[in-house]
């Protein structure tokens, strides 16, 4: 592979509880109040239903989220996308200034355990067997992905002696 390469990755889809809790709970406040509503004529139970009805659309919007990574010519691009319908840019990272890739439980990352990084997760969660990986980003952030193999082959291909695939 040379420089210009282009690859794009997908994961699969994670599924907030959190969200999807909220959004049956929202439902069943969109039913009790809409009858409440019907029932006595209530302006404010009125009120209430429609404001569920938005909770549901919010939440329901949130419940699913995958990611896409973007390799393009040395730069990693990191998109969120919300319930297969809304896509969210999050970050774009330049590999010259990656410091690590490995796997998740890889030894190679003992000597960045213990530093002060900020984490950002950009996976699903965790399943077995695990294919997340740590990238460390400059000393300063800590990136969780899922990368495909061809994802990490390209990577390799620009900073070989920072990949490790052990």
């Amino acid at each position: 592979m040379d420089v210009n390469t282009y690859v794009e990755c997908m994961t699969r889809p994670k599924t907030v509880t959190l969200m999807r809790f909220l959004k049956i709970l929202c439902v069943m406040l969109l039913i009790g109040f809409l009858l409440l509503a019907f029932l006595m004529g209530n302006l404010i139970a009125f009120l209430v239903a429609i404001a569920a009805g938005v909770g549901i659309w919010f939440f329901g919007l949130r419940a699913s989220v995958e990611f896409e990574y973007q390799y393009i010519d040395r730069e990693l691009s990191v998109d969120k996308i919300f319930n297969k319908s809304r896509r969210k840019h999050v970050a774009s990272y330049d590999i010259g200034k990656m410091e690590i890739l490995a796997p998740f439980h890889s030894h190679h990352l003992d000597e960045f355990k213990n530093r002060q990084l900020t984490t950002l997760d950009y996976a699903p969660a965790e399943e077995q067997p695990d294919h997340r990986y740590v990238m460390i980003m400059e000393g300063k952030e800590r990136l969780i992905l899922e990368p495909s193999e061809g994802l990490v082959n390209a990577i390799k291909s620009v900073a070989p002696r920072k990949v490790f695939t052990d």
